[in-house]
């Protein structure tokens, strides 16, 4: 079992930025591929970001490539997601998640976090 913490989220007015982290506690948080969704009122959930064991590859989606950025710190069991440029439509609950496969598709990831709230506020 892997427990998932996410922080960091809050208001923000667009074109601003923010960083969520995500503390991992349980099984050996470097053995896991992580990735972060979202989901909007609404809406789908959607896949963000996502980065290997150890950190080397990432993806991202399209809508936020070259503007979110994720990262991990293995010695200290958490996952980050610094986000620049922030549009309106970023606002969302984020949620980290740990798999065995740093890909876009939700159901082959096996942990989630309870999620954060990232605002934009015109």
């Amino acid at each position: 079992q892997v427990q998932l913490v996410e922080s960091g989220g809050g208001l923000v007015q667009a074109v601003g930025s923010l960083r969520l982290s995500c503390s991992a506690s349980g099984r050996t948080f470097s053995g896991y591929a992580m990735g972060w969704f979202r989901q909007a009122p609404w809406k789908e959930g959607e896949f963000v970001a996502a980065c290997s064991w150890s950190g080397s590859r990432t993806t991202y989606a399209d809508s936020v490539e070259g503007r979110f950025a994720i990262s991990r710190d293995n010695a200290k069991n958490t996952l980050f997601l610094q986000m620049s440029s922030l549009k309106l439509e970023d606002t969302a609950v984020y949620y980290c998640a740990a798999g065995r496969f740093s890909d876009s598709i939700a159901t082959r990831y096996d942990y989630w976090g309870q999620g954060t709230q990232v605002t934009v506020s015109s």
